[in-house]
């Protein structure tokens, strides 16, 4: 298993946009938890905390896609770092003018999230380019997800450690400027600076006239939902045995259980349509939400968890492959970010809808959200099961970008830059 992973890493500049991508999106990866420990530091209350944060989540949802396809359009440097600048100072903005005006600090957030640099749809853009050959490019998608599982954990933690050591406004204004850093390095590499997309047909839908992505988006919408409860249903059923650090717990054991699924699914080769395999993987998703509305003891509810979570990476990565299959020609940015924005709206509205499922029901209610979503997200793929059988164009794996000079292609797999 870590053989391939270290092939991988050890391919010129893979390394390299891999960290430069996930230390890049530490901003957006801890943008919640700094806005609300900002907030509360300021003196603000919670319902405004958290309706700062929501405004950042929303500005992210609609900047991703806009900026994705920016990015197919005129090349990587000149969008991700000015986005990545300007995202920064926003943040900035807001650690320096505080909640005095309150008008100003929503308009900070929402600067700072619509200009979010679309860096993980380009990292994946550009994996084809550094990697030879599909099982590589697979199994970079594996170890992609895997990354952000690590991120989503590390990051947090690091913004911690930055309001203990200093305050909530120097973290802010420490964690924009290591992601504009992490930027940079990746704007910086050849890979990034010469790849250049397709060309696309004129199209004011862009990536979302393809009916397979459409499809796609819609089911992970749904599995987003099903993520965002489970992290609210996780906090009940902390405040039922009355241990704070039962919510901890919990969520190491979903991020453990997507640590240990991703390196799994992307050891291996897998054979067949990335369709059929990716409603399998969701169906053993929605299984393993549904057991934790049990809430039984916490040792078993423990091991549940860490259940639940193997088949998210899975999930994700086959995802990837999905989009890529699917993604009009010259739109392969875009498309990537519109997972992002889905996945992200999604887990939105899990959260929303958890909540009041506590309220009005039980803590047993809110993991059934989460099985729900579960399901639901089966229920789209196997609905749409036409749409997902037919890619826009002619799959081949393309193990360079379009100007890359060896020209090395083979079938069964599209990069998303060949027509």
């Amino acid at each position: 298993m870590a053989a391939g992973y270290l092939d991988i890493l050890r391919a010129r500049h893979a390394a390299r946009l891999l960290t430069g991508t996930l230390v890049g999106r530490l901003p957006n990866g801890t943008a919640h938890i700094a806005i609300v420990l900002f907030t509360r530091a300021e003196g603000g209350s919670y319902t405004l905390a958290g309706a700062l944060a929501a405004a950042y989540g929303l500005a992210t949802a609609v900047g991703q896609p806009l900026l994705g396809r920016a990015v197919d359009l005129h090349g990587q440097p000149r969008v991700q770092l000015p986005a990545a600048v300007v995202s920064a100072l926003g943040m900035s903005l807001l650690a320096f003018t505080g909640l005095s005006s309150l008008p100003l600090a929503y308009l900070a957030v929402i600067v700072a999230g619509v200009a979010t640099p679309p860096l993980e749809g380009g990292l994946r853009a550009l994996w084809p380019s550094v990697l030879k050959g599909e099982g590589q490019v697979h199994r970079a998608y594996a170890m992609d997800a895997v990354a952000q599982e690590i991120m989503f954990t590390v990051g947090p933690l690091l913004v911690t450690v930055l309001v203990s050591l200093w305050s909530p406004a120097a973290a802010l204004l420490v964690i924009n400027a290591i992601g504009v850093l992490g930027a940079l390095s990746v704007v910086l590499s050849e890979p990034s600076r010469t790849w250049r997309s397709a060309p696309r047909e004129a199209h004011w839908l862009g990536a979302l006239r393809s009916p397979g992505l459409l499809a796609l988006l819609g089911a992970f919408f749904f599995v987003g939902l099903a993520l965002g409860s489970i992290t609210v249903a996780g906090v009940a059923y902390a405040d039922d045995h009355g241990r704070e650090s039962v919510y901890g717990w919990l969520m190491a054991a979903l991020g453990l259980g997507a640590l240990i699924g991703g390196l799994s699914y992307g050891a291996r080769q897998w054979a067949g349509a990335p369709e059929k395999r990716l409603r399998f993987i969701v169906g053993l998703l929605a299984l393993g939400y549904l057991p934790l509305t049990l809430t039984p003891s916490v040792p078993v509810m423990t091991a549940l968890a860490a259940l639940a979570g193997v088949f998210l990476a899975p999930a994700i990565a086959c995802s990837f492959i999905v989009v890529d299959r699917h993604a009009p020609r010259g739109t392969v940015t875009e498309a990537f970010s519109w997972l992002v924005t889905t996945f992200g709206v999604g887990a939105a509205a899990g959260t929303a809808v958890a909540g009041p499922a506590v309220e009005l029901g039980s803590t047993a209610w809110s993991f059934a959200v989460a099985g729900a979503g579960g399901v639901a997200a089966l229920v789209v793929l196997l609905s749409t099961g036409r749409a997902l059988a037919a890619p826009s164009r002619t799959p081949s794996v393309v193990t360079g970008s379009e100007n890359d000079r060896n020209g090395a292609v083979e079938p069964g797999f599209s990069s998303g830059h060949k027509a």
